[in-house]
């Protein structure tokens, strides 16, 4: 569809297309491809992106692949606050000019979100996934470029930035040398002016392209509009390329019947069934899941393995820990952090949490528990956790898979929500 449109577009006007991150993790079709992530830098090259900003989850399939997907690209992918080190990826360009056959000449400064760790500068994504990386804030990257638009002769000074509605809105506040900011990461639609630049957002998911028409003049905006283009509701398309989109997904084997839900689930009941059909296939007291982690929703009739890769997109490693009480109670407490949970009761009494077993008694603090959790949790929040532990030779989406294979009974958990906040 987008293909079509920049088409349409390009007979009365120069168009630029660019995106603002995040092309990768959460499609099934993209994250179980035997070159992981291939299938989208291939549609994006045929649909004719012009230049893209590293988003966090450029980093999730980890530095050899995120290095294979970049050079298979016909745009250039830029990050003005990062820096590689072992020559695994090459160090992508902070910005790019491009030069239009009118002759204006647009430069696009990068800028990723740092807010993956605390007490630690990096995205969010798995922290063992960018240890061949520095990252620095945008607030220390930005100053840097004050005087980049002169320094181009650039006509327009653009930020493609991936550091989410708050701070696109820091950025034109407090460091006003760009003409617009182009944002990604918050999956928010924004549409405001800050300082006088305009801040723009289109959504998440393609289900809105956004369509920024500029006048330039004298090297300043002089006339600007935005509008969301519902990709849901039109209904054109490139057919070559549709077809190259249809391959794909039939070469996935991914339709697969796995179960059978028996009921639409929220994000929350999807969060009960995570943890407890984790539980059941690790054979531990208890799991934990964060929030973030669950990215699609459990519907009513049949599971698919494509289902359960959309609800689990990450390829986590699966770990068992051994943990007392005392300690599962600390990181609660510590990490400042929300999970679904299940195996047994968690709740505070003033402000003391508790945990419970089965008949509602509260554990004692010494007592010894099997903890089963993805990877990327006890990344975040290492100093929490043990040293030692116990790594399944499998992901969770494949611990999902596999129990649901085993176990042929109904799907319902739509009326649990066991959720820690």
């Amino acid at each position: 569809k987008i293909k079509q449109i920049v088409a349409q577009e390009e007979q009365t006007r120069e168009v630029i297309l660019a995106c603002s991150g995040d092309a990768f993790s959460g499609n099934p079709v993209v994250d179980n491809y035997a070159d992981r992530g291939y299938p989208m830098i291939d549609i994006m090259n045929q649909t004719g992106f012009d230049v893209a900003v590293l988003g966090n989850h450029e980093f999730d399939y980890g530095p050899e692949v995120l290095n294979k997907r970049i050079e298979q690209s016909n745009f250039p992918w830029i990050s003005a606050n990062l820096e590689t080190h072992d020559n695994i990826v090459a160090d992508p360009e902070e910005f790019v000019s491009l030069s239009l056959p009118s002759g204006l000449k647009v430069t696009f400064l990068g800028l990723v979100e740092t807010n993956g760790k605390p007490n630690a500068v990096i995205p969010s994504t798995h922290p063992w996934r960018v240890k061949d990386f520095t990252f620095t804030t945008y607030q220390q990257t930005v100053p840097t470029y004050e005087n980049l638009k002169t320094e181009e002769n650039a006509d327009l000074l653009v930020v493609l930035s991936h550091l989410g509605r708050g701070s696109d809105f820091n950025l034109a506040e407090n460091y006003p040398y760009f003409d617009l900011i182009l944002g990604g990461h918050s999956h928010a639609v924004v549409n405001e002016e800050r300082n006088g630049i305009p801040v723009f957002q289109s959504g998440s998911y393609l289900n809105y392209l956004g369509k920024v028409e500029l006048t330039i003049k004298d090297k300043e905006i002089e006339d600007y509009t935005f509008t969301l283009i519902d990709l849901n509701a039109y209904t054109g398309k490139d057919e070559q390329l549709a077809s190259a989109i249809q391959a794909y997904t039939d070469g996935a084997q991914l339709d697969e019947i796995i179960g059978n839900s028996l009921a639409s689930h929220s994000k929350n009941n999807t969060g009960c069934f995570y943890t407890e059909t984790l539980r059941q296939y690790l054979e531990v007291d208890i799991t934990f899941q964060n929030p973030g982690g669950i990215r699609n929703t459990l519907a009513y009739g049949d599971i698919t393995k494509a289902d359960v890769y959309a609800i689990d997109p990450f390829n986590n490693g699966s770990l068992v820990y051994q943990m007392t009480v005392a300690e599962v109670k600390d990181f609660l407490e510590y990490s400042d952090a929300s999970f679904y949970y299940s195996g047994l009761s968690i709740q505070r009494n003033s402000g003391t949490i508790e945990i419970l077993d089965a008949s509602g008694n509260p554990l004692p603090d010494n007592y010894n528990l099997t903890i089963g959790i993805n990877d990327y949790i006890p990344a975040v929040y290492d100093n929490l956790f043990p040293a030692e532990y116990e790594a399944k030779p499998y992901t969770t989406s494949e611990a999902i898979i596999n129990y649901l294979k085993a176990n042929s009974s109904d799907t319902d958990y739509s009326d649990c929500v066991n959720y820690f906040q």
